[in-house]
């Protein structure tokens, strides 16, 4: 039987998640599917969200392996090229470009391409990405006179703080952004359109929504806000799963784990759990983490190793080798693991490893082992 790991990805979680976003956009909706679609799998994801207009990724490498796997539509690389020889390879596998600054803009005016799909980054004021808002104009300009951008180019631009509600920052970018728009002169005959609203903005913010928004972490199911573990309108789409692989009765006073950091405090029975950071449990997980063993939650005690981890479930005296056992998902938010964890959910979905089997279905509520 195989190593009980895995990551079980609900299609009808994810394609409601969609149809959320969608709904609250009134516009195009483009999915981001970077980071192996925050570790869900991008081919898969792409494949079931086949009714996008686009897909959005980091980087040309995650393009190109979308292109192998049989997805057709547009594919806006975030981030832009990091290289002059990108920039073809783009126009021939019909790769959306942003350019956010003048080495980006300096190769494309160079490059021997005929017509492409330009995005114009806009540093709002997040200060990692884009333009200058008093020099888009110009960058527009020669982009316009290349003769190289096909009749449509879109502003872009990312908010800082969208996922913390009222922050004042929001409403600072926004303002800044729309300067920016306002100060192009459009070439006639062309459209520009505007990019801004990321998950959280598009939840929360409705005067952030353009011609395009850019869902990512809602589409997964999960809320983009710090403080909130979950969100009625969402549906976790990954449930990240094992089972009980061995079961020991251990004293009082007894170690367990790595560097002997925990230690019983009754006589105690330890499941094991085969699950590690190798797996993309984190390893900084601290005791007394919530994992469900038959839906009920037990405490991690000890520390998280390559492979395994171990639990506590002397209160729960009727777990069998088998059982199984959710690291998080439907039932158990990722946000309050990450919380737990002091990162975010962000970085647990997309850490969890290519060694773990992705098995696709379609039960919406994603409880099925």
């Amino acid at each position: 039987m195989a190593r009980p790991t895995r990551a079980l990805i609900s299609s009808a979680a994810l394609i409601h998640n969609y149809s959320l976003a969608q709904k609250g956009s009134g516009a195009h909706c483009m999915p981001m599917v970077k980071a192996n679609a925050y570790g869900h799998g991008a081919k898969d994801v792409c494949k079931i969200l086949d009714q996008a207009p686009a897909f959005g990724v980091a980087s040309i490498e995650e393009a190109l392996e979308l292109r192998k796997s049989g997805i057709q539509q547009p594919i806006l690389l975030l981030e832009g090229t990091f290289s002059a020889c990108e920039i073809a390879i783009a126009e021939t596998h019909n790769f959306w470009v942003m350019i956010e600054n003048h080495r980006q803009l300096d190769d494309f005016i160079a490059a021997p391409v005929s017509s492409m799909r330009i995005w114009l980054g806009v540093d709002t004021g997040m200060h990692r990405l884009g333009f200058k808002p008093q020099e888009v104009n110009s960058v527009y300009q020669r982009l316009a006179r290349s003769g190289k951008v096909d009749n449509t180019c879109v502003l872009a631009s990312h908010f800082a703080s969208a996922d913390q509600r009222g922050d004042t920052m929001n409403q600072r970018q926004l303002t800044c952004f729309e300067q920016a728009y306002r100060s192009i002169a459009v070439s006639k005959g062309t459209k520009l359109q505007q990019s801004l609203a990321n998950s959280a903005a598009l939840l929360t913010l409705p005067a952030t929504l353009r011609d395009w928004q850019r869902p990512g972490y809602m589409l997964y199911g999960n809320p983009p806000f710090i403080a909130e573990d979950q969100d009625a309108r969402l549906k976790p789409v990954m449930n990240f799963v094992s089972a009980v692989s061995s079961l020991r009765r251990i004293d009082a006073g007894q170690p367990v784990g790595y560097a002997a950091q925990w230690t019983t405090q009754r006589t105690s029975v330890i499941a094991t759990v085969p699950v590690g950071y190798a797996d993309g449990y984190p390893r900084h997980a601290p005791n007394n983490t919530p994992v469900l063993v038959n839906t009920q939650r037990a405490p991690l005690v000890g520390r998280v190793s390559m492979d395994m981890i171990t639990v506590d479930v002397t209160d729960l005296p009727s777990v069998q080798i088998g059982d199984p056992v959710t690291l998080w998902g439907s039932a158990l938010s990722v946000n309050e693991i990450a919380r737990r964890c002091q990162t975010n959910g962000y970085e647990l979905l997309s850490g969890v490893s290519a060694r773990v089997p992705r098995v696709i279905h379609a039960d919406e509520d994603n409880t099925t082992h």
